[in-house]
C-alpha cells in the first residue's frame, strides 16, 4: 500500500470564489477531490446540494443524507457492513441498481476512537495495471455480465465497461453480494492485488470529506472502536462529468508492491 498526503494534494477550499469552478475541473481531472470546514449536518446538505441533485435511497434519511454509524443491529445483514465496525472492501457505491450514482460526498461528523480510516483506490490505476501486465485479464473483467452484484434484485453487468469514447468505468464489489463467471474468477487474486497496490489512507478528522467520481474510485475503510459517525450523499453531478476516465498510457509508472505481488 502507497502512503502518501492525499487530503492536501486533492483539496478544495470550499469557501473560496471559485470552489463549484474547482470542483467541476478536480472531478474531470482526477475524479476525487477533499474537504473540509463543515460544522454541521446542514451545511453538508447545503455543499451537496449546490454540486449535485440528490438522490434519496434505500438507507437515506428525510433531507437525502444517509448517516453512517454502528446502528449494532444492521452489521450482520448482507449489504449493511457500512452500518456495523467492521472494514469494508473496496467498492462502488450502490453497485447493485441499473445506473449507480454518479458522485458520492462523505463527511466526518465524528471520528473513531481507533481505526476507521477511509481507503480510496483509484479505478484508473488499477485498470492501466493490468492491461500493462495481464492483457487476458482486462478482457475477461470486460466482459458484459460476467458480474452479478446485489441481491436476487441485484444487476447483472462487468467490473470494467469501455465507452464508445474508449473511456472506462469500474464497477466492484467484492462481499457476499458479489459474484463473479468463471470466465472472471481466476483473475480475481491480480484484481485484489491492484486494489491494494494503489489504495491510498484517506484518514478523516471532524468537518473533513471527500467528493469521488464513483465511476472511477473505489472506497473502503477500516474496522474501528468508538462513535464513529459520517454523513454521505449520492447523486449526479449538476454540471456535464464524461463517463469513467481515460485510461492512462502503458508508460505510467506502476508501485514497485504491484510488480512483485501479483500471482504468476
Amino acid at each position: 500500500m502507497r502512503e502518501a498526503q492525499p487530503f492536501t494534494a486533492h483539496y478544495v477550499d470550499i469557501q473560496s470564489p471559485r470552489a463549484e469552478e474547482m470542483v467541476q475541473e478536480r472531478l474531470r481531472d482526477t475524479g476525487l477531490i477533499t474537504l473540509d470546514g463543515f460544522t454541521s449536518r446542514s451545511t453538508v446538505r447545503d455543499f451537496a446540494a449546490r454540486i449535485m441533485d440528490i438522490a434519496p435511497h434505500r438507507d437515506s434519511d428525510p433531507d437525502g443524507l444517509t448517516t453512517i454509524r454502528d446502528t449494532r443491529r444492521h452489521a450482520h445483514l448482507a449489504g449493511y457492513g457500512g452500518f456495523g465496525t467492521g472494514e469494508l472492501a473496496p467498492h462502488t457505491e450502490r453497485s447493485g441498481v441499473p445506473t449507480p450514482p454518479r458522485l458520492m460526498l462523505l463527511v466526518c461528523g465524528t471520528p473513531a476512537h481507533y481505526g476507521g480510516t477511509c481507503l480510496l483506490t483509484d479505478g484508473r490505476a488499477v485498470y492501466s495495471d493490468i492491461a500493462a501486465r495481464r492483457r487476458e485479464a482486462i478482457v475477461a473483467l470486460g466482459k458484459p455480465r460476467t458480474a452479478f452484484f446485489g441481491a436476487g434484485n441485484g444487476h447483472a453487468t462487468q467490473v470494467f465497461t469501455e465507452h464508445p469514447d474508449g473511456r472506462v468505468s469500474v464497477r466492484l464489489r467484492l462481499d457476499g453480494l458479489g459474484r463473479f463467471s468463471p470466465i472472471v474468477q481466476p483473475h480475481l487474486p491480480h484484481l485484489r492485488v491492484a486494489l491494494t497496490a494503489y489504495q491510498i489512507r484517506l484518514p478523516l478528522a471532524a468537518g473533513q470529506g471527500y467528493l469521488l467520481d464513483n465511476e472511477r474510485w473505489l472506497h473502503a475503510r477500516d474496522a474501528f472502536t468508538g462513535s464513529r459517525l459520517c454523513w454521505r450523499a449520492l447523486g449526479e453531478p449538476c454540471f456535464p462529468l464524461p463517463n469513467g476516465f481515460a485510461p492512462a498510457p502503458r508508460s505510467v509508472t506502476r508501485p514497485t508492491a504491484a510488480r512483485q505481488a501479483v500471482p504468476s
